[in-house]
């Protein structure tokens, strides 16, 4: 059995990925999450891109343990605000994972925004680091609007505000198996299943 390391203390992104694996009948592979290796100082997200920080979370998870190891970073892009908050998502209100302060603060910059120039995207990237082997960054991206109040239970962040492309219910109304299908984080780590099914074997 193969251990690989989610850069991660959200047990619905380790819960997601185990789906996933499951769903795509990779075996040899267990996902385990920063709560179940000694601690280590998380390195703070200073890129300018999610691709610079999810690449420098996982190098800093193999340094630390030696094990193959998958971070991600991922935000929303709102084309209103020419793509931000972006990689400042769970920091956008100027405290880090104030979701509800973050998501107040992207309404009201949106209040005069008509309808039809609600688009966004979450955006999710992915490395996976090998120690000694290859780097692989992936990105995922789901398309969608937002709408004027939140809605909904399941899910964090934006969630409530988000509506896909094709669906009437926010992200926060999707079942966990409706969102793994479609979301962006989802659409992310099934790029890296072929990888992932070779650190198995």
């Amino acid at each position: 059995m193969t251990r690989v390391l989610v850069a991660s203390r959200n047990a619905k992104k380790l819960g997601e990925l185990r789906r996933i694996l499951a769903d795509a009948e990779v075996s040899g592979i267990e996902i385990i999450g920063l709560a179940d290796v000694p601690e280590f100082p998380d390195a703070p997200e200073t890129g300018a891109t999610f691709e610079e920080n999810a690449l420098a979370k996982a190098r800093d998870a193999v340094a630390a343990t030696g094990l193959p190891s998958i971070a991600d970073d991922s935000g929303l892009a709102v084309d209103a605000l020419n793509g931000m908050p972006g990689v400042l998502s769970a920091r956008w209100s100027g405290k880090h994972g104030d979701d509800q302060a973050n998501l107040d603060l992207v309404l009201g910059q949106l209040t005069d925004v008509p309808d039809e120039r609600r688009g966004a995207a979450f955006v999710c990237t992915a490395a996976l680091v090998v120690p000694g082997g290859p780097e692989v960054v992936v990105r995922g991206e789901w398309r969608g609007t937002l709408i004027r109040a939140g809605r909904g239970e399941n899910g964090f962040g934006y969630d409530p505000i988000f509506v896909p492309e094709g669906e009437t219910r926010t992200s926060a109304e999707l079942a966990p198996a409706e969102k793994d299908a479609q979301s962006h984080r989802g659409r992310a780590l099934r790029l890296l299943l072929d990888h992932l099914r070779s650190l198995a074997d």
